[in-house]
């Protein structure tokens, strides 16, 4: 995507068979990435070969982390090293906007 200013509307929206909704934006080092999930919905324990920054604009959940349970809700911003392990519980539709660094 060449474009300087987009939309999130205009960009394609491909939904996995658990209802989670992604849109994403790549970059040449970056993407960027709204995730929609369900109420409802469990990520279970995982992690990433890449540094991820994720910013909850709507919802709540539970946060679970070598560092213990974190309740999140708008305005939380969770901050992921790579091979850093996570889980999360979404108690509410969340919108979540990720930032996930090239390695």
């Amino acid at each position: 995507m060449n474009q300087h200013c987009v939309s999130w509307d205009d960009v394609a929206e491909e939904i996995s068979a658990s209802g989670v909704a992604k849109r994403v934006i790549p970059g040449s080092h970056a993407s960027l990435v709204m995730v929609r999930v369900p109420a409802g919905t469990e990520a279970g324990r995982h992690s990433h070969s890449h540094e991820q920054f994720v910013q909850v604009v709507s919802g709540s959940g539970t946060l679970e982390t070598e560092q213990g349970s974190h309740a999140f809700g708008p305005g939380s911003v969770f901050h992921f090293p790579s091979d850093t392990w996570h889980a999360a519980r979404f108690d509410g539709d969340t919108i979540l906007i990720e930032t996930n660094l090239a390695i």
